[in-house]
């Protein structure tokens, strides 16, 4: 039960501790010390009928404990700007405790504290870890584990994140397109978390669907607070959903990346496809924006019997809209593949040369296309060139299986009976 509680409730109690008291520090260490005082006593004296409350009380408590021991700093720290009626609304929670604790008020409550992790002062990295710490409730050592940092690196970082908020506002912005704007960066830091989880750029795991599976929290619980909703973040949920499908696929029994035309389809959980699918029906028709855009896309490889039976004449199309509303490296990148599978290797070769990219993800796509050409000396040179980039141990050895296949039939004396 307190894995439980620890999953869904953080966020909204810590969200009420944060508008009665204005710090996030004390909020923060009040809350986990009341789940530290739960894990010692309950297995003893047995799990209490309302769980949140009795976490909300504890917390309640240790906090003021805190806040008489540094009286005197207490009165230098800035605090958050809270609206007064939220505070009084935040302290007859307090009071009264009641057993809907996790009702409607508190939504309220948990929308304020997604914004405020996506505070514009704060680096879209530094926003994703903290949305993870406080939203979540993920440990700073399982941040750190997920962002490839030590535990003592990612507290210092978050305790940076928390500083630069001091003073910060703790409120839903009303005005329309600022509160657009505040959404917009949380469904980035979420995308930004995910997309770690599925392209790591260094360390030895191929994936790590644990990051991803939490990003994916995140914009469900972005989902369940908004006033009313949004369309893009629909999208995200569907683009993500149809991206962490196929997670069991990605991996080969000897534990190497799988791509995707090598995939598996039968590994790809059919219950998310649909989720997404369904997500994504009422929207088929909405304006194009990025995440739908992307989101279709996504779909189009999930329907697919096959790599070769994909509708990739449709892709380039989606590939099309989605570079007049966001034109970027990745995107020619992701579209020159397309329109390699439409029209041949050379066309998307041709595609190659607008895009301008770091790193070795134009190397390695070029090499693969160059390979298909029948292009073998090019292609070995360009897959050496993307293992030389590729910091990542799973997918430079993959590169370097390709570049290994290639160089010994490309060494092999030709049987003129072969053909």
């Amino acid at each position: 039960m307190l894995e439980t509680l620890l999953r869904d409730e953080w966020g909204r109690l810590l969200a009420l501790l944060v508008a009665q008291f204005r710090r996030l520090d004390l909020a923060e260490e009040g809350l986990a010390d009341a789940f530290e005082a739960a894990a010692a006593r309950w297995p003893a004296d047995g799990e209490p009928d309302n769980g949140p409350a009795w976490l909300l009380t504890t917390a309640r408590r240790r906090i003021v404990d805190r806040m008489r021991s540094e009286e005197v700093l207490a009165r230098k720290m800035p605090l958050l700007v809270v609206d007064a009626g939220l505070t009084q609304e935040a302290q007859q929670v307090m009071a009264t405790v009641p057993a809907e604790a996790g009702g409607e008020a508190v939504t309220d409550e948990r929308l304020r504290l997604v914004l405020l992790c996506a505070h514009p002062t704060l680096s879209r990295e530094a926003a994703a870890a903290l949305t993870l710490r406080l939203v979540l409730g993920v440990s700073t050592e399982d941040i750190g584990r997920l962002f490839l940092q030590s535990k003592a690196t990612m507290a210092a970082r978050l305790t940076r994140a928390r500083k630069r908020l001091a003073g910060a506002s703790f409120e839903v912005p009303t005005d329309l397109a600022d509160l657009r704007e505040r959404v917009g960066i949380v469904a980035e830091v979420a995308y930004l978390a995910f997309t770690a989880g599925y392209a790591p750029g260094t360390g030895p795991d191929v994936v790590r669907s644990d990051l991803a599976g939490e990003a994916i929290r995140l914009v469900r619980v972005l989902r369940a607070v908004l006033p009313a909703p949004d369309p893009e973040v629909d999208a995200l949920l569907a683009l993500m959903l149809l991206q962490h499908s196929r997670r069991d696929a990605r991996l080969g029994a000897d534990g190497g990346l799988v791509l995707l035309p090598d995939q598996d389809r039968t590994a790809w959980r059919l219950e998310e496809i649909a989720e997404a699918l369904a997500i994504l029906t009422p929207l088929a028709h909405a304006a194009p924006a990025p995440y739908l855009l992307q989101a279709l896309i996504a779909a189009e490889h999930a329907v697919a019997p096959s790599s070769e039976a994909t509708a990739w004449d449709r892709i380039v199309e989606r590939y099309d809209e989605l570079l007049t509303l966001r034109d970027t490296p990745v995107v020619r990148l992701n579209r020159a593949v397309a329109v390699a599978e439409v029209s041949g290797a050379e066309a998307g070769l041709k595609e190659l040369d607008s895009v301008a990219l770091p790193g070795h993800r134009l190397p390695a796509v070029r090499a693969q296309l160059l390979e298909r050409s029948g292009r073998d000396r090019d292609a070995i040179e360009a897959y050496e060139e993307a293992i030389a980039l590729c910091a990542h141990g799973p997918e430079q050895a993959d590169l370097a299986r390709r570049r290994d296949a290639l160089q010994g039939f490309a060494s092999r004396p030709v049987d003129e009976n072969t053909f």
